[in-house]
């Protein structure tokens, strides 16, 4: 597994060995439980090395190191923004899988909670570090990927309607990013059906919301209202929605945000039996479905994803 060289903190100590690419054979560079230190750095960039690797079984441990290590890799002027962009992105889809193979392991979400807390930081900086990300963003749908995308899209939603207190970016961060955990109860024959759902199918995959909440409510870890948005992100304004047929007005404020980016991100991602649209084409849609969206929040995320978007935040 490749992993970038500004991932690895200067004067840390690694659990995890290191190796070079050399002639396509990986060679161990580094053992584990040595310093990493700043001439080490030096010398590896001097030899035009920017990515190590590790091997998969230490994929766990190198992942703990970066959410550990995820504050001050963001906050270092001596990376470039679009590494940071990818260290976060990596990091964050590598969780989700975390969540969704372990989903009522308490550790798990709260370490979601923890990188929150660093997404938020990191998108609150504005526009370049909101498309920084989007750059980053995989186009394939896979579950993992596409919570992260909403994540990340709701938080900058959030932020272009003018919410800015951190504690209601944090809890809406928390329930974008958990928003489909209940489909961890649902088989990967449905989930990756090459094909549309019969009738049977979709009546499986329409408790995923309810499934969702029943997990995370035997975790204790979120607050009460991150539960909103993973179980109402499927409602929609006409009451044609599940699983409640809740009008607008019955849905929370982060629902509302999450039903956006959920639908957006799901129609212009690539999936087995649906080509990815195009982001203007997914809006003009979005915006022809009468009252399913709240208004004020859709053309909010249609400034987002226009040229000036977060510009004046």
């Amino acid at each position: 597994m490749a992993i970038h060289l500004d991932s690895i903190r200067v004067d840390s100590v690694l659990d995890f060995d290191l190796y070079l690419n050399v002639n396509n054979t990986l060679v161990l560079y580094r053992s584990a439980d040595l310093p990493f230190t700043d001439r080490t750095r030096q010398k590896l960039m001097e030899n035009k090395v920017d990515k190590l690797y590790i091997t998969n079984e230490n994929r766990p441990r190198y992942q703990r190191y970066i959410e550990k290590n995820l504050g001050r890799i963001l906050s270092d002027p001596r990376i470039v923004e679009e590494k940071k962009a990818g260290i976060l992105y990596e990091a964050s889809t590598s969780l989700v899988k975390d969540v969704l193979a372990n989903p009522t392991f308490g550790e798990n979400i709260q370490r979601s909670k923890d990188l929150v807390e660093n997404q938020v930081e990191y998108i609150l900086r504005g526009r370049e570090a909101f498309l920084n990300l989007l750059r980053i963003t995989s186009f394939d749908y896979y579950t993992y990927t596409h919570s992260v995308n909403v994540c990340t899209f709701s938080v900058a939603l959030a932020q272009q309607m003018g919410f800015s207190d951190e504690c209601f970016l944090h809890e809406l961060g928390v329930g974008a990013l958990l928003h489909d955990v209940g489909k961890s109860k649902i088989s990967d024959r449905i989930l990756n059906k090459r094909s549309a759902l019969n009738p049977i199918e979709f009546e499986i995959m329409k408790k995923h919301p309810k499934w969702g909440v029943e997990i995370l409510t035997e975790t204790d870890q979120i607050s009460a209202t991150s539960y909103y948005p993973i179980l109402q992100h499927h409602e929609r304004g006409d009451r044609s929605g599940y699983p409640a047929g809740l009008s607008l007005e019955e849905q929370h404020i982060y629902s509302k945000i999450v039903a956006i980016t959920d639908c957006f991100d799901a129609m212009t991602t690539e999936r087995v039996y649906q080509r990815a649209m195009d982001t203007y084409p997914a809006l003009r849609i979005m915006f022809s479905l009468r009252n399913h969206f709240d208004d004020t929040a859709l053309r909010s995320f249609a400034e987002l994803m226009g040229p000036t978007g977060l510009d004046s935040m």
